[in-house]
This record gives C-alpha cells, structure tokens and sequence, in this order.
C-alpha cells in the first residue's frame, strides 16, 4: 500500500481477481477500468458490495476511487475492489479499522475453486458406478 500527499494506492484479491485501487479526497466517483460503475457492475448487488465499505465508515462522497481489476469473473471483481478500497480507507485513517473489521471487510476471502483431479469429471463428482 503506497500513500502519497493526495492520493493512497492499494490492492485486493479474491479468488483470481486482482484489483489496484486509488483513493483520493474528491466528490465520490468510482471509475473501474476506466468505465463508470454503473457500466462495470450492471447488477445492483455488485455494485452495493464494492460501495460497502464507505457506507460501513460513513465516507460516502469524500473519496474518488480509480481501479484496475484482472483477472476472474464479476464476483470476483467485486469483492477485490472492496477489499482494495478497505484496505485503503485504513491506510488513510487507520481510525476506520475497527468498524470495518465489525463488517468483515478487512479479510481477505481465502475461498478459491478446487482443482479437478484424473479419474473423475470434476473436483468432486465421479463417473457413474457401475456394479456389473
């Protein structure tokens, strides 16, 4: 995390998604790869996941954020660049920790996707058994 005068660097991951994200004291816009979040997270749950951590701290409209995200599917994403946010609202005011520890958001989600293993279709699911 690289904290500069005006503007704080961060990163969050979940499953395969990266996200780099940029916080800096503005009106409160969020432009993911250069795209609005409105056009980045068509669905209205994504996009209350990814403003989830300015609402836990009460900091909605102060900070503008710019992210980068690669890498995994739109759940992924989303969860990425809420940690990324997180992580960067703590290293602006590292007051903010405990609130959003109490919202779960200062965690990073270990959950990844099992591999497939040789002798079955999947990483759980077995071909059919067949007796005789």
């Amino acid at each position: 995390m690289i904290s500069h005068s005006h503007q704080t660097i961060a990163t969050g991951r979940r499953k395969t998604s990266v996200a780099r994200v940029i916080l800096k004291p503005g009106s409160g816009t969020v432009t993911i790869n250069n795209r609005t979040l409105e056009q980045y997270f068509p669905v209205d749950t994504l996009r209350t996941e990814v403003l989830s951590p300015f609402v836990q701290t009460e900091t909605s409209g102060k900070y503008d954020v710019r992210a980068n995200v690669d890498g995994g599917g739109l759940t992924g994403q989303a969860g990425a660049v809420k940690l990324g946010i997180a992580r960067a609202l703590v290293e602006i005011n590292s007051e903010l920790k405990p609130k959003l520890r109490l919202g779960d958001m200062m965690t990073r989600d270990p959950r990844m996707v099992e591999r497939k293993k040789y002798g079955q279709k999947k990483a759980r699911k077995r071909f059919q058994f067949s007796k005789r």
